[in-house]
């Protein structure tokens, strides 16, 4: 096989820096990237390889955690970085491309590549494009593109039609760093490998399940970006339904990366139509406003100062099938929230028949379980115990478990696997073309209603809480209330003051 080589588009960028260079250094460290490869930077900015290799070795020292950094394997990483100088929306640059790879994999026909699109949205649709007229769409070339997948249907249709004709399908890698969280691949352990919860992984026993994923942060200076964005594009219509689709999916005949993608798919298939009673009451939309030191949504550099871009929004969803009927699914994503959470909460149903009552009139809660993809990634699962001494005064407690309580196992990040499955020809972590479309099918009709309605209600909430109230007024309905854990997050029971 040829020299192996990456090609990140967009390397002189904040996601290459913060996130990819960090990841490659992990597995390189892990020598799970090894022998005689090249990873060569391609973005417009100037640079010569020893430029770019000491700009990123500063980066490093300052992304890398600090225990984990080893200056001689930090050397020996950056001396397989190149870089390439050219604009990725100009085909004249390609040819340049072509030679240089031919050069650093000592082929004329290099083949074994990996092209990562760390790149503006505005650029997934032409590079492809430009790699192809050059010659760099190779049978044994992957690509990897990161979210959003299209901005609505119809240009995720589109963008599909793209990819189907530069690359094969088994060669597009749709990268959502979620499924990359050791607690969302976990989840699947945990579901089909313990015989005493998937029995009761249904709507008999299944009250109902919220998906929660928010930050503690404003757009951080990417205005000019979420403004045309907004929270569906940014977080829903991708990771939070993949979470859904983890949380709900049929059991796969055997796992592998076929059978896994297909029963997602099978999940976005069964979503329940939205109608004009979900859009008017069960989706809720707000932008954060000015709140103490913390400036509003539209004071963000970037943003227009009328702008109606949603940076929260809560959605029930329902899932006609024969497992999920009946059961809502209640997602919600925000920027400047109290805290930075992200988490599937499954709500168990009352046990039929209470005997007890605690000393202070108050029945036993219903069980609850909490699977915390971050920032502490484990799994919390709430249960019912009798207080010692006299009476059956019956207590909610919890069994909780982490990741950091394994002990010298260190948790692989999100991106060093995700990338490594991808070096391995492995998609199974990743979207398919399918996928994408039935998950824009379901969302498509809300941005339509948005773009028809303009007057339609938009929140204001202050930065800090936990979002608009009319979204808790939503679950209230259904005698339910969101799980809004503690900055710290250490006891779930603890709420946070708005």
């Amino acid at each position: 096989m040829n020299k192996f080589a990456m090609i990140i588009f967009g390397a002189s960028g904040d996601l290459t820096k913060r996130k990819l260079m960090p990841a490659l250094y992990s597995l390189f460290k892990d020598k799970r990237l090894h022998g005689d490869f090249s990873i060569l930077g391609v973005a417009r900015t100037a640079y010569h390889d020893d430029d770019y290799r000491t700009y990123i070795l500063g980066e490093l020292h300052r992304f890398v955690k600090a225990e984990e950094q080893d200056e001689q394997l930090l050397s020996d990483f950056v001396s397989h970085l190149y870089y390439l100088a050219l604009d990725p929306a100009e085909p004249t640059g390609y040819p340049a491309l072509h030679r240089r790879l031919a050069e650093l994999t000592h082929s004329d026909r290099p083949d074994n590549l990996l092209f990562y699109l760390a790149t503006p949205p505005s650029l997934y649709g032409v590079v492809p494009l430009h790699l192809k007229a050059a010659g760099l769409n190779t049978p044994g070339a992957r690509i990897i593109v990161e979210k959003p997948f299209g901005y609505n249907l119809e240009s995720a249709l589109e963008l599909n039609k793209v990819y189907a004709s530069a690359f094969e399908e088994r060669q597009v890698y749709r990268i959502d760093h979620f499924l990359g969280k050791e607690t969302a691949q976990n989840l699947l352990a945990f579901r089909f490998a313990n015989g005493i919860f998937e029995p009761l992984w249904n709507r008999n026993y299944i009250d109902y399940v919220e998906v929660t994923a928010v930050e503690n942060l404003g757009i951080e200076n990417r205005g000019g970006f979420y403004d045309t964005a907004g929270a569906l594009r940014d977080m829903v219509q991708n990771h939070l339904i993949q979470l859904v689709a983890l949380t709900a999916m049929e059991p796969p005949s055997a796992f592998n990366a076929d059978y896994f993608r297909n029963e997602v798919v099978k999940v976005y298939e069964s979503l329940k139509p939205l109608t004009g009673t979900d859009f008017d009451e069960h989706i809720v939309r707000g932008q954060y406003v000015a709140s103490g030191d913390k400036k509003g949504y539209r004071e963000e550099k970037g943003v227009a100062p009328d702008s109606r871009t949603e940076t929260f929004i809560a959605m029930k969803l329902n899932i006609d099938n024969w497992r999920w009927s009946g059961v809502p699914f209640y997602i919600r994503t925000g920027k400047q929230m109290p805290t930075k959470v992200t988490e599937i909460v499954v709500h168990f149903k009352e046990a039929p028949h209470q005997m007890f009552t605690g000393a202070d009139g108050t029945q036993p809660q219903a069980n609850k379980l909490i699977l915390r993809i971050q920032p502490n990634e484990g799994m919390v699962l709430k249960t019912s115990m009798k207080v010692p001494g006299a009476g059956f005064d019956v207590k909610q407690v919890t069994m909780e478990f982490s990741y950091d309580q394994l002990g010298g196992i260190p948790i692989t990040d999100a991106y060093a696997r995700l990338i490594d499955d991808c070096i391995q020809g492995d998609p199974t972590l990743f979207t398919r073309s399918d996928a994408v479309e039935a998950s824009w099918k379901f969302f498509d009709p809300i941005l339509r209603h948005w773009q028809e309605n303009p007057d339609a209600p938009l929140f204001g909430y202050p930065a800090g809480t936990w979002g608009p109230l009319e979204s808790e007024s939503m679950m209230n309905a259904h005698g339910a209330e969101w799980t809004n854990p503690c900055k710290n997050l250490t006891n779930t029971d603890l709420y946070c003051e708005l």
